[in-house]
C-alpha cells in the first residue's frame, strides 16, 4: 500500500470516530430528562424501599441468628408477693452490622406450656451488637402470676431439663442511619433441671427416745444436688415424712438456699420411733444393713415470715425417695439392734 492510501485510511477512521463521540453526547444532551427520572426512581423509590424493608428484615434476621447464653439466675429475698432476680447471661452474634439495641421490657414463659402465660417479667438493659455481648440485670420482681411462677418451679424441679423462652419488642439503631427500626428479641434456652434432687444423701447423726426443746428426736446432716444454674433462697422448709406408705412425722431444713452444685445441710426431724423400729424388722429392709426408703413431700416454705406456695406447691407435687441409714443411729442412740422379724421375734 502507499504512502497516499494509508494517509487516506488514517483520515477516514479518524473521521468516522467522531460522529460516535458527537453522538453519545448528544444522545445524553437530547434525553438528559430520563436519566434525571431514573435517578428519581432510585432516589425516591429504591432507597426508601431499602431503608423501611431491607435494613430491618436484616437486623431482625441477624438478631434471630444471635445466641442467648445463660449464665447463671440467682433468686433472692423471696417473699409472698415478690422475690429479687438477677440473671447472667451472654449474647453472641457474627458481628457483622454495627448497631445498638434499646431497653426493653422482656417476659420468661415455658415454651412448652400453652399458653405461653410468663411467670416473671424483666427489664433488659441497652445492648450492642458486638459479637460477644455480657448482659447482667438485677431487679425486683412482683409475682403477677402465682399459677405460672409455681408451673415453672415445678417444670424446674421434676424434669431433667426445660425450655424457656425470652420474648419482647424492641427497636434497633443501626449506625449511619438516623431512624430506629422495630425488632422483637425471642430467645428460647434449654435450662437444665434439677431432676428431682435425685441424690439427695441424708447422714444420721442422733436419734432420741425424748424430743428435744423442738419437739424433734432425729438429726441428720443432708446433702442435696442443684444441677441447675438456678440459686433459690427457699427460707424454713417442711416436709411430710412417709415409711412404706404411711407417714412418720416431719422434717425441717432451716434457711435453706439451693445454689448450683452441692449444698449441705443440718436437717431436724419428728420421726415415730416405733414405725421405725417396726420398718428394720422386716425384710428385705433388716437385710440391708439399717437403709429404709423415706419418701418426703414439700409441705411449707417460710422466709421471712412469709409463706412461699411458689415453691411449697412446687415441691408438694414431687415425693422424693432418700434411702436413710437409720439402722446404726437407732442402734448406737437407743441402745437397739432390730434382728429380722423384730423385736418380737419371727420373721415377716
Amino acid at each position: 500500500m502507499g504512502d497516499v492510501d494509508k494517509a487516506a485510511v488514517a483520515q477516514a477512521e479518524n473521521v468516522s470516530d467522531k460522529p460516535r463521540k458527537r453522538g453519545c453526547l448528544g444522545h445524553l444532551a437530547r434525553f438528559w430528562w430520563a436519566y434525571l427520572i431514573v435517578l428519581v426512581v432510585i432516589v425516591v423509590i429504591v432507597v426508601p424501599v431499602v431503608l423501611l424493608v431491607g435494613v430491618p428484615k436484616i437486623a431482625q434476621n441477624k438478631l434471630d441468628d444471635a445466641e442467648l447464653i445463660l449464665d447463671g439466675i440467682v433468686v433472692t429475698n423471696t417473699q409472698g408477693q415478690n422475690f429479687s432476680m438477677s440473671i447472667n447471661s451472654t449474647i453472641k452474634s457474627d458481628g457483622s452490622v454495627h448497631a445498638k439495641i434499646d431497653g426493653f421490657q422482656g417476659v420468661m414463659y415455658l415454651e412448652d406450656h400453652e399458653p405461653h402465660t410468663p411467670f416473671a417479667k424483666i427489664d433488659f438493659p441497652e445492648t450492642t451488637s458486638d459479637a460477644l455481648q455480657t448482659v447482667n440485670v438485677t431487679q425486683f420482681v412482683p409475682i403477677e402470676n402465682l399459677e405460672a411462677l409455681t408451673r415453672f418451679n415445678t417444670w424446674l424441679l421434676v424434669n431433667d431439663s426445660l425450655r424457656v423462652t425470652v420474648e419482647g419488642d424492641t427497636h434497633v439503631h443501626v449506625r449511619g442511619i438516623s431512624r430506629s427500626y422495630a425488632v422483637t428479641f425471642k430467645k428460647t434456652i434449654t435450662i437444665p433441671g434439677l431432676r428431682g434432687l435425685n441424690g439427695t444423701v441424708v447422714k444420721p447423726t442422733w436419734v432420741s427416745l425424748k424430743p428435744d426443746e423442738k419437739g424433734n428426736n432425729f438429726r441428720a446432716t443432708t446433702v442435696i444436688p442443684n444441677r441447675s444454674p438456678v440459686s433459690f433462697e427457699l427460707g424454713n422448709v417442711t416436709f411430710h415424712n412417709y415409711l412404706l406408705g404411711r407417714e412418720v412425722g416431719t422434717v425441717f431444713i432451716d434457711n435453706l438456699t439451693l445454689r448450683p452444685g452441692t449444698n449441705e445441710y443440718p436437717l431436724r426431724a419428728t420421726i415415730d420411733n416405733g414405725a421405725v423400729i417396726d420398718a428394720l424388722g422386716q425384710k428385705p429392709y433388716c437385710e440391708q444393713n439399717g437403709v429404709l426408703p423415706f419418701q418426703i413431700r414439700g409441705k411449707t416454705v417460710v422466709n421471712h415470715g412469709q409463706s412461699l406456695p411458689y415453691f411449697a406447691d412446687a415441691l408438694a407435687a414431687y415425693n422424693q425417695t432418700v434411702s436413710i441409714p437409720i439402722g446404726e443411729a437407732v442402734k448406737s442412740s437407743l441402745g437397739v439392734t432390730v434382728p429380722c422379724g423384730g423385736l418380737g421375734g419371727g420373721n415377716n
